[in-house]
């Protein structure tokens, strides 16, 4: 599902127009960018949690020399599933 589709999704379900839809998804996309930025964690209980993590400096290899390469230190976006977003997932 890309974005388009999300919008018409969630325009469908709450009966709200689409552009109503869309500045509610850009409005949430924002609001947690600006969360994880600052370091902070976003739950939404049953759904999941976003939270920032940092990746360590390490040595990579070149697939096509072989040569070693230098990877920087990142900070890196973890989600994890909440329980009930999983146990949904995986009924059968």
């Amino acid at each position: 599902m890309n974005k388009a589709e999300l919008v018409d999704a969630i325009a469908a379900s709450a009966k709200i127009s689409k552009a109503d839809a869309k500045k509610a998804l850009d409005a949430f996309v924002s609001s947690t960018t600006a969360a994880l930025k600052k370091g902070n964690r976003v739950a939404l209980v049953g759904f999941g949690s976003f939270s920032v993590s940092s990746r360590a400096a390490r040595t990579g290899r070149n697939p096509q020399t072989g040569k070693a390469i230098k990877i920087a230190a990142k900070k890196v976006v973890k989600f994890k599933a909440g329980a009930e977003l999983a146990g949904k997932v995986n009924k059968k």
